[in-house]
């Protein structure tokens, strides 16, 4: 009787489940220009041992992720020149969603959850990587 009695109500419990409907979905976190300008344009330009910095490959490549050419001389970039930064990467972006925004993925090493595609090299062995926490908070909305 005991065994009927959870029976019932586990179905019960699943149909008043069903019935409800999911909340609201949560509207995506914006992203957040200075934090980009400030915190994230600093991995793009980071020197890894046995890695090459990602401006390296990307500054004015014809590839799907473009970066602006530094000045002569500039060890960052100029306020337009961030806001284009800005821009391109915003593309390659789900807000919200690091493990899903091609930005985070491409350079992370495929036993990392990376793509195996990226033919740059593998600027993050995992997500535990300093950088790719400083890109994901930028795309789950962090400010400054």
């Amino acid at each position: 009787m005991a065994a009927r009695h959870a029976a019932t109500i586990a179905l019960a419990t699943v149909l008043v489940a069903a019935a409800i409907p999911d909340p609201a979905p949560r509207a995506a976190p914006s992203l957040d220009y200075d934090f980009f300008k400030t915190r994230v344009q600093a991995v793009f330009l980071e020197k890894r041992p046995t890695h090459t910095r990602c401006y390296t490959c990307h500054e004015e490549s014809n590839n799907g992720f473009r970066l602006e050419k530094l000045s002569p001389g500039a060890t960052a970039w100029s306020e337009e020149q961030s806001r284009k930064n800005f821009e391109m990467a915003s593309k390659l972006v789900n807000p919200g969603d690091p493990d899903h925004s091609r930005l985070l993925m491409q350079p992370l090493a495929p036993e990392g959850g990376g793509n195996v595609f990226h033919s740059g090299g593998r600027q993050f062995a995992t997500k535990d990587d300093p950088g790719w926490k400083t890109l994901a908070d930028w795309v789950n909305g962090k400010k400054m």
